[in-house]
């Protein structure tokens, strides 16, 4: 099940503001040669993260889950002079391609791609993050929170990418696959923690974005 009707999508991209031709590029290449191109953020979730770190205009982001790197390059448009973003993903194969295309947003610099396991780099990482982007493994969400709460700046930020699971999220539970049964635990523990607060956005598969108090 899909919530958002195409028509809605179509209308939401009309009135966003239009890829560059890299990040066109990069989407195109991604349905081209890449498995599940449906990961990729696309325009008007990519413009979305963009604004976000343009109004928090962060010195560090973390982001879990790089894919072909086109939520990295949104992301990083907003970094203060000397930023840097932090993104990891498992999967080594598309590093190079993330790499050119890093490379050529002008930003590469700002990008310190990290391949391996989420939970194992995030403890590595002796940072302090003004906002982090999840968007690896879903059965992972719960984990990866708890290990960067406390790398997460007082009024920072976190934005958490397919909350809604493609709608499988209000099926009953014993309809639910396992990837929606972890987003709907996910949710339940942001909500039961005092130290945040947060709003779902039903933007593209759904965002929650929570704030540490």
């Amino acid at each position: 099940m899909e919530l958002i009707p195409a028509a809605v999508e179509a209308y939401a991209e009309r009135y966003t503001s239009q890829e560059s031709e890299l990040m066109y590029q990069l989407n195109r290449e991604t349905h081209l040669k890449v498995e599940q191109p449906h990961m990729l953020s696309g325009q008007v979730q990519g413009q979305f993260l963009s604004m976000v770190s343009h109004m928090i205009q962060p010195r560090r982001i973390l982001e879990l889950g790089t894919y072909t790197g086109y939520s990295a390059i949104c992301l990083a448009a907003g970094l203060v002079p000397g930023g840097i973003l932090h993104t990891v993903d498992i999967n080594e194969e598309l590093e190079a391609l993330c790499h050119q295309y890093f490379s050529a947003s002008g930003n590469g610099s700002k990008i310190k791609m990290h391949i391996g396991k989420a939970a194992d780099v995030i403890e590595q990482l002796d940072e302090v993050f003004d906002l982090v982007f999840i968007d690896a493994d879903k059965s992972g969400y719960e984990q990866y929170y708890d290990l960067v709460w406390d790398k997460l700046r007082p009024g920072g930020f976190i934005l958490a990418d397919n909350v809604l699971y493609h709608g499988q999220v209000l099926a009953p539970e014993n309809e639910q696959g396992r990837q929606a049964k972890a987003m709907v635990s996910f949710c339940e523990k942001v909500l039961a923690d005092d130290r945040a607060e947060q709003v779902l956005i039903t933007i593209r598969d759904g965002v929650l974005l929570i704030r540490k108090k």
